[in-house]
C-alpha cells in the first residue's frame, strides 16, 4: 500500500474554492457553443487561435470578456463563451477508466447526504468525476480519503482535478491499494462519515467498512448490474452492522419546451448504474426484523459464480491510450496551476 501524494501547489491553497467567475484570463477553461448548439471546450492561450470548419477564432479576442459573452469569428459567426460547469467538465475531461455520469454523481451526493467538513471514503477512483462533486461538496473544511489500486488511473485524477481547481487539492489524498487492506491503516476506527464504493464487488470491503465508520454513518454503492446489486444487498444484511438496504437508480428525460410545442425528448438518459445505502448501526444494536412476504434469499454456488468480477467483467483501455490520457491530464494540470501562480504574483510583490 502506497500514498500517492498531491504535489505541492506553488503558493498558498486558497481558503475556499476559486470563484469560477469574472472575465475570461490566460488558462481558464470555455465552452464555445456554436449557432446549431456545437459545443467546443478548450483553454484559452494568448496568441492561439480555435480552428473550425465554420472559420477561425483568437483566443485573444475571448480573453478579458466577460463569462456569458457573444464573440465573432473571422467570418462573422457568433459562438456563446462560458466557463464550463462541473457537469461539462467531467463529460470532456481525459479518462483512465469509466466514470460515474453527473445524474448519478449528483443523486449520490444527495442520497450519502455529503455535507461540507465531511470525511469522506472513496474507493475506487477512476478518472476522478465522483472526486471533484465530493470535493465540490466537503468544502475546504472537510477530508477525502480516496483509494485506487491503479497507479495510472490516479494520476489522470489528480491531473483532471488540478486543471479543474487550478492547485492540487490538500485535502484529498490517493492510496494506492486494495480498501480491505488500506483503509484500517489510513483511518481511525468510527472515523468516517460517509462510505461512497464505486467497485466491481463491494461486498468484499464490508467488514474494514464497516469498522471505520462512524454510528449513522451512510455506506453507498455503486455497482451496474442486477446481480451485483442483489449480491451487495445480501451481504449488507448478512453483517447485522447496518439498516436495510434501500436500492434506486436515475433517469433523465429532457423536454422540449417552445411556445405551446411542449413534449418529451425523443431520448433520454436510462440505466446507468444502481445506488444502494445503508446507514452504519450502533455497535451492538440489533435491528428489529421487518416483517415482509418471504423472498428468496439463498443462493447456490453457481449463483455466486455468476457475481465475481471475473465474471461481471471489467471494461479496460488500452495501454497505448491510457498513457496518452496520462500525458493529457497532467499538461492540464500543469498549464492550470502556472496560470494560479502567476496571477498569485502580483499579490505577493504588494505585500
Amino acid at each position: 500500500m502506497t500514498e500517492l501524494s498531491a504535489a505541492k501547489p506553488q503558493g498558498d491553497q486558497p481558503a475556499s474554492l476559486p470563484q469560477n467567475s469574472g472575465p475570461f484570463r490566460a488558462g481558464d477553461r470555455v465552452q464555445l457553443t456554436g449557432p446549431k448548439g456545437k459545443l467546443n471546450t478548450f483553454m484559452l492561450e494568448p496568441g492561439k487561435v480555435f480552428h473550425s470548419h465554420r472559420g477561425l477564432l483568437a483566443h485573444d479576442s475571448i480573453i478579458g470578456q466577460p463569462d456569458g459573452s457573444i464573440v465573432v469569428n473571422n467570418v462573422g459567426i457568433e459562438h456563446l463563451a462560458l466557463r464550463p460547469l462541473l457537469n461539462d467538465f467531467v463529460m470532456g475531461m481525459p479518462r483512465g477508466a469509466a466514470i460515474i455520469y453527473p445524474k448519478d454523481a449528483q443523486a449520490i451526493i444527495g442520497l450519502a447526504d455529503i455535507f461540507p467538513g465531511a470525511t469522506v471514503v472513496e474507493a475506487g477512483v477512476g478518472s476522478g468525476a465522483l472526486s471533484l462533486w465530493l470535493l465540490r461538496a466537503i468544502g475546504p473544511s472537510g477530508t477525502l480519503k480516496s483509494f485506487e489500486r491503479r497507479e495510472d488511473f490516479a494520476t489522470v485524477a489528480r491531473g483532471n482535478a488540478a486543471t479543474f481547481f487550478g492547485y492540487d487539492p490538500e485535502n484529498w489524498s490517493i492510496t494506492l491499494g486494495d480498501l480491505s487492506d488500506a483503509l484500517p491503516e489510513v483511518t481511525e476506527p468510527g472515523s468516517v462519515d460517509r462510505v461512497v464504493l464505486d467497485m466491481l464487488a463491494p461486498w468484499e470491503c464490508l467488514s474494514a467498512v464497516s469498522l471505520a465508520l462512524k454510528p449513522g454513518g451512510v455506506l453507498l454503492c455503486y455497482v451496474a448490474t442486477v446481480t451485483q446489486l442483489s449480491r451487495v444487498a445480501e451481504a449488507i444484511r448478512a453483517t447485522g452492522d447496518y439498516t436495510n438496504p434501500d436500492s434506486s437508480e436515475t433517469m433523465v428525460r429532457g423536454w422540449h419546451v417552445e411556445g405551446l410545442a411542449v413534449r418529451p425528448d425523443h431520448r433520454m438518459i436510462g440505466h446507468t448504474g444502481f445506488l444502494l445505502t445503508a446507514r452504519r448501526l450502533a455497535p451492538g444494536a440489533v435491528l428489529p426484523e421487518l416483517k415482509r412476504r418471504p423472498s428468496k434469499t439463498d443462493f447456490s454456488d453457481e449463483d455466486v459464480e455468476l457475481w465475481t468480477p471475473g465474471s461481471l467483467g471489467e471494461r479496460s483501455v488500452s495501454p497505448k491510450s491510457l498513457r496518452k490520457r496520462v500525458r493529457a491530464a497532467t499538461a492540464s494540470a500543469e498549464l492550470s496551476k502556472a496560470r494560479d501562480a502567476d496571477d498569485a504574483e502580483p499579490e505577493a510583490e504588494a505585500d
